[in-house]
């Protein structure tokens, strides 16, 4: 744990890539395999599961720290991470010992869930004395489930590779599922990833192993630069883009493995999709995207009916009847067992399109056009034909690992956000770096519109005063949460306002005296009961802070209510 610690502050301190990637590889070096392996499980994004409720944690560090609730609320205001204000208020009589990270999750806080409140307190008051600072605000990160750090998985692959004299590429495959929950790290699966290729031998990967995921660039420029940009249209491949969940659908040895681009294999949950697949030939590899489709007059289905089978833990027919499942291929990646990721697109297309040919699987349309102007006017129908906008793909383009241009390219050029004012109600401090500004937001509209700024300022008063509204009569309704989309400036300059208009504090939430008006964007919108405005918006991100504009010109219920027929 202690060296597992240490990396961690490193990684934390530095903004430099290089710096980042020596430490990683510093560590693999010299950590023993099985603690590496767990290293690898956090540092890629695996979630460690919370063992221990935060609360709990705060109350007994209190009690350890003879500290009174209060003050400790008053440290963790100022300090804005909990973990960190543990690790600080603790007494400084530790005695570190030198137990391995693996140890430390496997044997120690695995077995902490289920313990009785009694029990878990003796233990963590021993595990709290056996690190120092460092490493107590590590371990509380790890119990309640919190654990982010500054590195990507793209780092911790070229690290890995450094380290073992791997190709990066070969590495990312191997991490595809790596930090799937269902499956512990272990020495065996950390040596795997980092195991020479035998020449000869076509892979080291499990049969269901899919790749990584290539992943396109955002196009923010306007159509009349495309041509100087791009050059012309005739060197993409232009497709509609779809909003449902990237996936794989893997097919090898007569078995059938589907994967979403989070690497979760999710084959269980898509029955629909596996069936197809078993018509496919072995050594086969799709990408493409899981989605409903719209059996009457066709085309794809809201995302939100998609979401809705996902959250189903049992298939029953009346769930795969009323949001049928299909996949929409675009890509091929493994033809007769062969990796031909590196043929250029318009190669993989045809393979594609004559491989899918009778299988029922769907296949992306390719839109045509004479001039990127023709294509701007087409995606105006994005919303009314349920896409997002459309994905260009170079034709002499290889596929990808990650969000590269270094192997080929790929644009999304969506389409402009949903936009809607909105009132600020709420604020929660961030994470990292972020973790002492108030920058995670609560928005509201107003359920109707005021008839004036004189019954807009009354309902301000009414919540300074903390008064419940009045049924029927004005008032905010909370309907979104955004955390990103502002500078760190801007950030700065809103935690300030803040600080002086908060009316109650409910933990690390803050309520606020409405003043402050923002544009927040979204991609999509649908009708949720399980919110108390009644829709929930996604990807929702703030735009500008409308110090423009007076809070009784802030959108409305009936707004947000049109953009749903959109």
């Amino acid at each position: 744990m202690k060296r597992f610690a240490a990396l961690f502050a490193e990684l934390d301190a530095t903004t430099s890539t290089n710096a980042k990637v020596d430490a990683l590889q510093r560590y693999f070096s010299q950590a023993p395999a099985h603690d590496a392996a767990w290293a690898v499980y956090f540092l890629a994004g695996g979630k460690p599961r919370q063992v221990v409720p935060t609360a709990q944690l705060a109350v007994l560090a209190c009690e350890v720290a003879g500290v009174a609730p209060w003050l400790f609320d008053e440290c963790y205001q100022a300090v804005g991470d909990l973990a960190e204000t543990i690790a600080l208020v603790l007494p400084l009589d530790s005695e570190p010992s030198d137990v391995g990270l693996a140890v430390w999750v496997e044997e120690r806080l695995l077995p902490l869930r289920g313990l009785s409140e009694a029990e878990i307190a003796a233990r963590m008051k021993t595990y709290w004395r056996e690190l120092d600072t460092q490493g107590r605000f590590l371990l509380t990160k790890l119990v309640g489930g919190g654990f982010r750090v500054g590195v990507s998985k793209l780092l911790v692959q070229r690290a890995l590779a450094a380290h073992a004299g791997v190709d990066a590429k070969r590495v990312a495959q191997r991490m595809m599922g790596y930090t799937d929950g269902k499956v512990a790290p272990s020495i065996e699966r950390f040596q795997a990833l980092i195991a020479q290729h035998q020449p000869g031998t076509e892979t080291l990967l499990d049969e269901g192993q899919p790749y990584p995921f290539f992943l396109a660039h955002q196009l923010d420029a306007p159509p009349e630069v495309f041509a100087s940009k791009l050059g012309s249209v005739s060197d993409w491949q232009v497709e509609w883009k779809y909003d449902g969940i990237r996936g794989q659908v893997v097919k090898r040895s007569g078995r059938v493995w589907v994967w979403s681009r989070g690497e979760e294999l999710v084959t269980e949950r898509f029955p629909e999709i596996e069936a197809l697949a078993r018509g496919l030939p072995d050594g086969t590899v799709l990408d493409g995207e899981i989605m409903v489709w719209k059996e009457e007059g066709g085309g794809p289905a809201p995302f939100a009916l998609l979401q809705q089978r996902i959250g189903r833990k049992t298939l029953t027919r009346k769930v795969l009847a009323d949001a049928p499942v299909t996949f929409m291929a675009y890509d091929l990646l493994e033809q007769d067992r062969q990796d031909i990721r590196d043929l250029p697109q318009r190669e993989r297309r045809a393979r594609l399109e004559a491989l899918l040919e009778g299988t029922g699987f769907k296949l992306s349309p390719v839109e045509t056009a004479g001039s990127w102007a023709e294509f701007a006017k087409r995606r105006e129908r994005s919303r009314e034909l349920g896409v997002e906008g459309f994905m260009l793909k170079r034709l002499d383009a290889a596929y990808g690992t990650g969000r590269t241009k270094a192997e080929g390219l790929w644009w999304k050029w969506k389409i402009d956000p949903m936009t809607i004012d909105c009132v600020l109600i709420y604020a929660q401090a961030g994470h990292g770096r972020r973790a002492s500004v108030y920058t995670d937001y609560t928005f509201a509209v107003w359920n109707r519109a005021p008839l004036n700024p004189e019954e807009a300022d009354a309902v301000v008063e009414a919540i300074s005063r903390r008064e419940p509204p009045q049924p029927g009569a004005l008032q905010l309704v909370a309907f979104a949460k955004a955390y990103s989309g502002l500078t760190d400036e801007e950030f700065r300059q809103v935690d300030a306002i803040i600080r002086k208009s908060t009316l109650e504090k409910f933990g690390p939430v803050r309520s606020v005296k409405p003043s402050l008006v923002f544009e927040l964007g979204f991609e999509g919108i649908n009708r949720s009961p399980r919110h108390k405005s009644g829709i929930a918006v996604r990807f929702p991100r703030m735009l500008r802070i409308r110090f423009d504009k007076p809070l009784h010109e802030a959108n409305t219920l009936q707004d947000l209510e049109a953009l749903l027929k959109l």
